[in-house]
């Protein structure tokens, strides 16, 4: 349906009409919708994509309230998806979304269609569920890109678009090159800091699986991810037409 209020008539001046027509009848994936994916998923809502897919199996958790934007007080306890959902429709109404609260790994990749997307974004934590994502993507020919690691960084003006074979200091590009190699991905368009992880200090969470320690994270660093990847999302999507 087409807008008629006026709600996207600053991006059209600054996109052109065709730009927005093209937004408005794309589709698009969110796979995570924490500190990066819950402002991807935002800005796409703000910029006028007509159909919204998003992605995640998580609650929010009073830890979130900090840096994601789905996380308030009175969201607490409530599945990220069916937030998100409600604040894109609330944003745009016209908006399709379609709510998974799922855990997307292999054996759960079948529930989607990755082949109805004009671009997949990935903002999930899981390399297995990263790897799934990139495979499905890549095998129903749709552009994809992914987000790196935000934890335990402080700066925000390093943050940058590149390929995965490109990529240097950040952990999980490091584990994601060795993935994409082994498995034939020749390019994979990312957003990395290449700051240096800063040690956190006294982590009051615990520990994670496999002796990792929780990362620190900040207000402003996953935000900033979320709205380059959602830039790069828009400008592939129209300005590269």
């Amino acid at each position: 349906m087409e807008q008629t209020d006026g709600a996207f008539s600053r991006t059209e001046m600054l996109l052109g009409t065709q730009a927005t027509d093209i937004l408005r009848r794309s589709r698009v994936a969110v796979f995570g919708l924490g500190g990066v994916g819950g402002y991807v998923a935002e800005a796409l809502a703000r910029a006028g994509v007509g159909a919204l897919d998003i992605v995640d199996n998580d609650t929010i958790d009073i830890t979130n309230v900090n840096r994601q934007i789905l996380a308030t007080r009175s969201s607490l306890g409530k599945y990220k998806a069916d937030v998100a959902a409600q604040r894109i429709k609330d944003i745009n109404p016209d908006c399709a979304v379609t709510a998974y609260k799922l855990f997307f790994t292999s054996d759960t990749a079948d529930r989607l269609d990755f082949s109805v997307y004009d671009y997949v974004v990935d903002a999930i934590d899981t390399v297995a569920g990263k790897k799934q994502i990139i495979l499905s993507s890549k095998e129903a020919g749709v552009p994809v890109i992914s987000s790196m690691g935000t934890g335990n960084k402080l700066d925000p003006t390093l943050l940058t678009v590149a390929d995965i074979y490109t990529t240097r200091v950040c952990p999980l590009a490091r584990v994601m090159r060795e993935m994409c190699r082994k498995n034939g991905i020749e390019r994979l368009k990312v957003v990395y800091s290449p700051e240096q992880p800063k040690k956190p200090r006294g982590a009051k969470g615990g520990d994670l699986p496999g002796g990792d320690r929780i990362p620190g994270s900040v207000s402003f660093v996953p935000p900033v991810a979320g709205f380059i990847i959602a830039g790069e999302v828009i400008k592939d999507l129209t300005l590269k037409r």
